[in-house]
Formats: structure tokens, sequence, C-alpha cells
């Protein structure tokens, strides 16, 4: 599938408007492949760079093994290159995430996106070991840095380690703390930096990133990618109103909810969003008012 509005500046599979892309359910709760295959397509046609299918977003927690497996299947088909396609391959045990990144790789994906340890608070010795195994099948890996969930920190001067270690390329950057974008590029200058959370886009994307692993595209996929070409370019007449006019959606991203949000937003903006999977439970009625005066706001001022 051709794809016109890749900018030239996008030298690897990672780099870019990367869409952590939500997974649409049926009524009863079970996979549409179908829907997910149109919307990895409409993400691509609407100037998004690739998808990141099996993140937190798309519930992949909630996923068998199988539904698992298939929607990265779905998402290479339906991408039309799997260099656009960076599946999350997290597990608690590194064999298991050995695994789907062997799947990733069977099924023609460009690179893998993956949580350190996190089924106890790991130490670096096992963060180094987790990510060598990863990294061992041969797809390029970026790490993804959540200390607030996992309570694992990949702080820059892990990230220098393993990348010195030849286990990662790039790292998600969703800390918060915008300042570590330029320790990592004093510690490790070859590694790449991706916006991990919708809500500091601007900020990272100033300190250096090339890259923005990004929720709210999903419903407006436009407008977000029209900010991020803009801040890239240093057009900040462009980039900072954009970045005000919806950073009330955006930081959504960073929050509990950021499913049942996002989700809500595509639906009030024509999408699929729809239902999540338990545990996950609908938003309150006052967080479901917030979401979708915000959403309203940004579709009334032409947002898309």
């Amino acid at each position: 599938m051709a794809h016109e509005h890749a900018p030239a500046h996008r030298a690897h599979p990672w780099h870019g408007v990367m869409v952590a892309t939500a997974l649409p359910l049926r009524d009863d709760r079970s996979v549409d492949y179908d829907a997910y295959a149109e919307h990895v397509a409409w993400l691509i046609a609407n100037g998004c760079d690739g998808v990141v299918p099996n993140g937190s977003l798309g519930e992949y927690q909630t996923l068998t093994d199988e539904e698992r497996g298939r929607v990265v299947r779905t998402a290479v088909e339906a991408a039309g290159d799997g260099a656009r396609v960076m599946p999350g391959v997290s597990a608690y045990g590194s064999a298991e995430a050995r695994r789907w990144a062997e799947q990733a790789a069977e099924a023609g994906a460009g690179s893998v996106l993956l949580l350190p340890p996190n089924a106890y608070r790991a130490d670096e010795r096992a963060v180094r070991a987790h990510y060598a195994e990863v990294a061992a099948v041969g797809l390029p890996v970026v790490a993804y840095n959540n200390p607030l969930d996992t309570k694992v920190d990949l702080t820059p001067d892990v990230l220098a380690r393993l990348h010195g270690d030849g286990s990662i390329v790039a790292v998600k950057e969703f800390s918060g703390d915008v300042r570590r974008a330029y320790e990592i590029a004093e510690l490790a200058p070859e590694l790449d930096l991706l916006v991990g959370a919708d809500d500091v886009l601007l900020e990272l994307a100033l300190a250096g990133a090339v890259g923005w692993v990004a929720g709210y595209p999903n419903a407006l996929p436009r407008s977000c990618v029209t900010l991020y070409r803009a801040v890239l370019a240093g057009d900040l007449g462009v980039a900072l109103p954009l970045y005000k006019s919806l950073h009330p959606l955006l930081r959504w991203d960073s929050k509990v909810e950021f499913v049942q949000a996002i989700k809500l937003s595509m639906d009030l903006a024509g999408r699929h969003g729809g239902a999540t999977r338990a545990p996950r439970p609908p938003l309150s009625p006052e967080q479901d008012a917030v979401v979708r005066a915000a959403t309203g706001k940004a579709l009334a001022e032409g947002h898309a």
C-alpha cells in the first residue's frame, strides 16, 4: 500500500506517528478483526506512519494467545507493509516475550515494543537479560519505559547500557519527565527517543524525539499528524495553538481510564471505539461527560 504522507526523515520502521491501536470489539466482546483491519488501513490513509498492535490500548492482557497472534497478522496485512507494524510483545516471562517476538517476525513486522519484566520489581541484571533474550530474535526492539505502572524504571543510564548491549534501538518514554530526554541523548546519542505519552508530545519532540507512540490519533488522526509534523518542523506558530486545543484530550492518554476515554472519543468522531473487556469498567458519568465535552469541542473546532 503506497503511503504518500510518509516524511522523508522516517529512516527506520519505529520512526514517525506509530498509533497504539485500540481494538474493536463486538457486543459479545469478541474481537472484530474486519473492523480492526479497516481501522489500521484508515489510520495509514490519514497520514499515520504505522501501528502498534497489542499495546495496553489494544487490551492485549485480556486476549487469548490465538487472538493476540491474529491481531498482529491482521495489522500487517491491513498496513500493506510489515515495516509499519510494531507489535507489543510484553509478557511476564522472557521466554514468552521471545515467542511473541518470533511470532511478530513470522508475521512480517518491522520492529517490536517491549516492557521490562514486571511480574516483580526486577533489578538491572534481570532487565538486561530480558531484553537480550528478546533481541536475539533479530527484530529491532523498542524499550517501553512506564515506571508508573510497572515499578521498573528504565533510567537513562540503564537505557544506555541496554543500547550498549545491542538489545534496544529506541525507547518509548512514558515517565512524564521530559528532562530525561537530554540525559538519554548525552548517555546514548544513537538511541532513538519516542514520545510515549500524548500529553508531553510537544516537549519531547522539541527535545529530539523521532517518533510518537500515539493514542489519540485513533480518534483524530489528521489533526494529531499535523501537530506532530509541525513540532518536528519547528513551526510553533502552528504547533502550539493546536497542542493547547487538543491537550484536554491528549492528557487522557496518561490516565488510568485512557482506553475507555479514547474509545469514547472514537465513537463520537464516527469511528468504532465501543466497549472494553473486563476488568476495565465504563467511564463514570463524570468522566464520560468530561470526555464528551472535550471531544465535542475538538470536533466543533474542525479537528479530525
